[in-house]
């Protein structure tokens, strides 16, 4: 192979790399979580119904607390109820939550993390 092909060819790949490395970056800030969004789709849910104002004071003792739980663990809580009961080591079992959480995308459900971690409450106290 001669010089020029040999530039033109390393050009490619610095480009190529280039291009990948943008993807990546692009591809993870979309998929930050809006806890704006998750606000809304709180309140089309009517999560409030029954964990209590601010989500921090369910209507029953039954049902937990929310407000300020880490994001990550409530992600994984709604996933595990979307997951429903099909899988005894991932999924949870309330019929309640289980509807609520069926028409969420993983995206939404993110979103709804980010709200309810923002929230003070009783569990977490933020330093």
């Amino acid at each position: 192979m001669n010089k020029p092909q040999q530039a033109l060819l390393t050009a490619f790949k610095a480009a190529c790399a280039s291009a990948a490395v943008f993807a990546l970056l692009a591809a993870s800030v979309a998929q930050a979580a809006d806890a704006g969004n998750g606000k809304v789709l709180s309140e089309s849910h009517n999560c409030a119904a029954c964990h209590g104002a601010n989500l921090n004071k369910p209507v029953s003792p039954e049902y937990p607390k929310l407000a300020g739980q880490h994001a990550d663990y409530i992600y994984w809580a709604l996933r595990q109820y979307q997951m429903g009961n099909g899988n005894p080591h991932l999924g949870r079992n309330n019929a309640i939550m289980q509807a609520q959480v069926q028409s969420l995308s993983q995206g939404d459900m993110k979103d709804i993390a980010a709200y309810i971690e923002s929230l003070n409450g009783d569990l977490v106290q933020k330093k």
